[in-house]
């Protein structure tokens, strides 16, 4: 696997391969690899021919009191699991090869999407998101990118932003992958302690009881919802929202047959998300 950390070599190996007629998938992450973001690698080798993966913690998407500082860095680690699965090239640049003009000189909004939800408790995420993605996809021009879709909003939200620049990315959705009690697999996770890990799946049995309750016909949305978030509280989570939304995260009617599940909420310091979809 090759490591380059500048633009231009990032743009030189990649402009060979497309000159070559090669395909490319790519993987952006900010580093701490579990498997589930070697599983995007693994999905990414199996439809194109070169796989190219970024390691890049992007200081543009954490607000004032989150964890940028703290965050997880583990390039060596990292590294050996993206040679091991299959990785053609790790871009690992620094903040000022990402951002040459200064953080948010220059920033992308996707309108709409963002605004609920996450967007609701984290102002300017999915404005740094979107920005360090499109300045990525500018960099790499791939043929497609994978993402997990344990990060149900924020896989939307870049569908809708390379729907409306016209972006010629395939934008693929990868499962969550999930410990085997339900946990779902997130580089945060390494801050629960031990007795908050063993508390920390019931997110998934939260959802899994809300999935159950619509498919025994309950469309009583707010009531399903409050009665999750006091499961949630219950177990001592201190749940921001549970929410019960269309696919495309506009709100529910009655007659609906396909919902996503969504749930955000703090176990102790660490902020847990996780989603479920259903038909």
């Amino acid at each position: 696997m090759i490591v380059v950390h500048t633009v231009a070599e990032l743009r030189q190996r990649c402009r060979e391969w497309r000159r070559a007629g090669e395909t490319v998938a790519f993987v952006p992450t900010m580093g701490n690899l579990h498997a589930g973001h070697i599983e995007l690698v693994r999905q990414g080798r199996q439809r194109a021919r070169r796989v190219v993966a970024s390691v890049f913690v992007n200081p543009l998407q954490f607000g004032p009191n989150e964890d940028y500082g703290r965050y997880p860095r583990s390039l060596p680690a990292d590294t050996e699991k993206l040679s091991a699965a299959g990785c053609d090239l790790l871009f690992a640049p620094s903040v000022a090869e990402v951002y040459p003009q200064g953080v948010g000189h220059t920033t992308v909004r996707v309108n709409g999407v963002t605004e609920m939800l996450e967007g609701e408790f984290r102002p300017g995420h999915f404005e740094g998101v979107a920005t360090v993605v499109n300045i990525l996809f500018n960099l790499v021009q791939p043929d497609l990118a994978l993402f997990g879709q344990k990060d149900y909003q924020q896989l939307a939200v870049i569908r809708q932003m390379v729907a409306d620049l016209c972006l010629p990315i395939e934008v693929v959705g990868v499962p969550t992958l999930r410990d085997a009690d339900g946990l779902a697999l997130s580089s945060r996770n390494q801050y629960l302690n031990a007795e908050e890990r063993g508390r920390a799946a019931t997110v998934h049995r939260v959802l899994q009881a809300m999935a159950e309750g619509l498919r025994q016909g309950r469309r009583d949305y707010l009531a399903l919802q409050s009665e999750a978030a006091g499961s949630l509280q219950r177990a001592g989570f201190r749940p921001q929202y549970v929410a019960i939304r269309r696919p495309d995260l506009q709100p529910p009617a009655e007659t609906d047959a396909a919902w996503v599940l969504l749930v955000a909420a703090y176990l102790g310091q660490t902020r847990l998300i996780d989603n479920l979809s259903l038909s």
